[in-house]
This record gives C-alpha cells, structure tokens and sequence, in this order.
C-alpha cells in the first residue's frame, strides 16, 4: 500500500487478548492519521447492558431478544476513542470482571453479531482507518488492505493484562485468557481464527514501539513488496 493510499486503506488486527492489539492499533493509527475502532468493546458495551438489565447472558434466545435495544455509538479517534450505550460513556465500566466474564458468550450469540458486524463494517466504509478485533480480517472485512495477526505467550499476555487491571494475581489471569481463547475460537460462528493472508506477528518478546514499527512499515510498503 502506497502511503498517498492511505485515506481508503483499512488495517484488520486481529489476535488474541493480550497480545497488544489495542495499544498497537491506536498507536498505529495515529502515526498514519488513520481512525480506530476497537470491536472487542462493542461487544463489551452490549454485554455490559445485558448485566445492567438482568438477561440471562447464558440464554441464547433472551440475549437475541435484546440485541438490537442498546444504542450504541463508537467514537474513532485514537487519542480518545469513545463508547457509549443510550448516550452513557460505558469506557470504563465496560472493563470489570464481570463483563470479562460476560463478553464471550453474548457475543457467541448469532443475532449481536450480525447487528455489531453491520454497525462496525458501515464505520470501516469510510475508509482510512484501523480495525482491531477477532474476526475483522476473516469475517467483517476480509478484503482489507492489511490484514495483522498478533499473538504472544501465554504468560506474556497474563502478565500485561494483570498490569493493566493492576491485579497481582497473573495465575488466575492466564486461567481467564486461556478460557476465553477457548470459547473464541470455538465458537459456531466467526471463530477466532487467523485470517488468509494476515502476517502473524508474535509479540512476546517484542516491545511496543518495535510492534507498532512493524505494522507502520506493512501499512506503507509498495504495493509490489511482499511482507
């Protein structure tokens, strides 16, 4: 991709939590001037409703039944990327244990999915932006430009998310990951997977500058120059 190409360029990130998707996304979309959108907390945000409203998130047909009442909107600027439900900033409430808990199987639910995946493909339309999720490459975008797949071990991963939730418990966090990639990956539809022709990236014993160097240089390569 031609960097004079880059208002219509589309960067997919995919991979699993922890792996620094979104440190990595935003930090790349401001060096290009590109926008951002973070998926993963569109689900949180529909899963953070479903608690507020007491559906039973483990009924299939009870989280359908409500999957298109929340009005959700998700703002793309990298610096400060927002996520509101009927007008609230759910940001910060989005990331609790108990939405962690919550997330994967609402957002197992066939009928979130389409409604997040037609809400998150007609902001990609417009272009010009970087997309992280589990399923961006594969699913909601496959004809992106780019198309990144971060993974990192295990413990790795534990240890920045434990970081991040300033928990000193890094065992049980690895335990939650590990759970989560399970029921990602195998769920029925659009599984956590790595797309075709996405370049994996292991970041495990990368830093974050080196990372976010690394898709840059993808993003702006000659069209010609294979990754």
């Amino acid at each position: 991709m031609d960097a004079g190409d880059l208002s219509s360029l589309v960067v997919a990130v995919d991979g699993t939590s922890g792996s620094g998707k979104s440190s990595t996304c935003r930090a790349v979309a401001d060096r290009l001037g590109l926008r951002y959108l973070d998926t993963g907390a569109m689900y949180r945000a529909v899963a953070w409703w479903m608690l507020q409203h007491d559906v039973n998130i483990y009924e299939v047909n009870e989280v359908s039944a409500h999957a298109a009442t929340p009005r959700l909107e998700s703002g793309t600027d990298p610096l400060n990327p927002t996520i509101t439900l009927d007008g609230v900033d759910v940001a910060v409430a989005i990331r609790s244990d108990a939405v962690n808990a919550a997330v994967s199987p609402v957002s197992a639910v066939p009928a979130v999915r389409a409604r997040l995946v037609e809400l998150q493909r007609a902001i990609i339309a417009g272009g010009g932006i970087v997309v992280e999720g589990r399923d961006i490459g594969s699913v909601v975008w496959p004809d992106a430009g780019l198309k990144v797949y971060l993974t990192a071990d295990p413990a790795a991963r534990a240890a920045r998310r434990a970081a991040e939730a300033g928990s000193d418990d890094v065992t049980a966090t690895q335990e939650s990951l590990l759970h989560r990639d399970r029921i990602d990956s195998g769920r029925a539809v659009a599984p956590l997977t790595m797309p075709d022709g996405a370049v994996h990236i292991d970041t495990t014993d990368l830093t974050l500058d080196q990372v976010v160097d690394r898709v840059v240089s993808l993003a702006t390569a000659p069209a010609d120059v294979s990754p």
